[in-house]
């Protein structure tokens, strides 16, 4: 018969009341999380915590707890979805705790808000936005593909590293006609065009945003507006592109200029393209495969960092997907 190995017990200390809330949680809703994740039962005690059961489910929770405990006393707070997201890397994955917690910032907001890598593809996305011109980043809504590269243009432009940002979106469903809509161009096109304002004003003071506008160092226009333009010095984004024609993704990407880096993001199962029509965006995946200096990134449900129940809501339709 085998021996159940015997339980184990270590003890975090913490320095106080405060380093214990950030590092806990409102309610100790971070140590909830990750009891979920494994056999290992979490006591807070003052402003000690012990950790009890299997030795090596044990070890893990320490680890863990104690890379988060790091990055609270570097000044980084730290949320639910990363404690989450944390912990199941390291309990179903087999990641070491290092490294599946992050510390560094892509870009601090004008209201002080740091805004960083949560997963491990998203590290990567960083990185490659860091070393490649031409960035594809392909994977289902939630997963942070806009957000982050809107984070690393602004980074961009405050270090001077480009002169100006240009955010653009295919304004479909579809082939951008927007002539039955009420209004002037600018009320036909900001529905469309909503969702990078949001990402830009989560980042940047709204006057300072406007001040850009006005002067042409930020650009939001919708895709058709692209054409015939050389892109210069400049940190582009192409939002939605998986409501690209092949011809419209064509016209995009030969709009690069010198200095230039481009990102552009989409998810290829949720297009609005007439059907049997394909997806610029997918259709550049087996064309542009390999070339240097191009980067595709793909995300996975994993990488949701919504609402938890988002991330059950891809698995669900990936498996109707799947039975069919």
């Amino acid at each position: 018969m085998e021996e159940t190995p015997a339980a184990a017990q270590v003890t975090l200390v913490l320095a106080d009341n405060d380093e214990a809330l950030s590092l806990l949680g409102s309610r100790d809703e971070n140590l909830r999380a990750i009891e979920k994740q494994f056999a290992a039962r979490i006591l807070a005690r003052g402003n000690e915590l012990q950790i009890k059961g299997p030795p090596e489910q044990v070890e893990q929770v320490s680890a863990l707890l104690g890379e988060l405990l790091r990055l609270v006393r570097r000044g980084h707070p730290i949320s639910r979805a990363e404690v989450e997201y944390a912990a199941r890397m390291v309990s179903q994955k087999g990641q070491p705790a290092a490294e599946a917690v992050f510390s560094e910032a892509v870009l601090v907001s004008d209201r002080g808000k740091p805004v960083r890598p949560r997963t491990r593809t998203q590290q990567q996305y960083v990185e490659a936005i860091s070393k490649s011109d031409l960035i594809l980043a392909i994977g289902p809504a939630g997963t942070g593909k806009t957000y982050l590269a809107m984070a690393c243009a602004v980074a961009a432009l405050r270090q001077k590293r480009v002169s100006r940002l240009i955010l653009t979106r295919p304004a479909i469903e579809a082939g951008e006609r927007l002539g039955f809509l009420p209004g002037d161009l600018q009320a036909k096109v900001d529905p469309y065009l909503r969702p990078l304002f949001d990402a830009l004003y989560d980042m940047m003071d709204a006057q300072k945003v406007q001040r850009s506008m006005e002067m042409g160092v930020i650009e939001v226009a919708p895709l058709a507006f692209m054409r015939g333009r050389t892109l210069n010095d400049a940190f582009i984004i192409l939002d939605e592109a998986q409501n690209t024609t092949k011809e419209q993704m064509k016209m995009f990407l030969t709009r690069l200029g010198f200095g230039s880096k481009a990102v552009v993001t989409g998810d290829i199962t949720q297009t609005d393209l007439p059907s049997g029509q394909t997806s610029g965006l997918n259709h550049v995946r087996s064309i542009l495969r390999g070339i240097p200096g191009i980067t595709f990134t793909y995300f996975s449900d994993e990488d949701v960092v919504r609402h938890e129940l988002v991330q059950a809501i891809i698995q669900a339709y990936e498996r109707e997907g799947a039975d069919q």
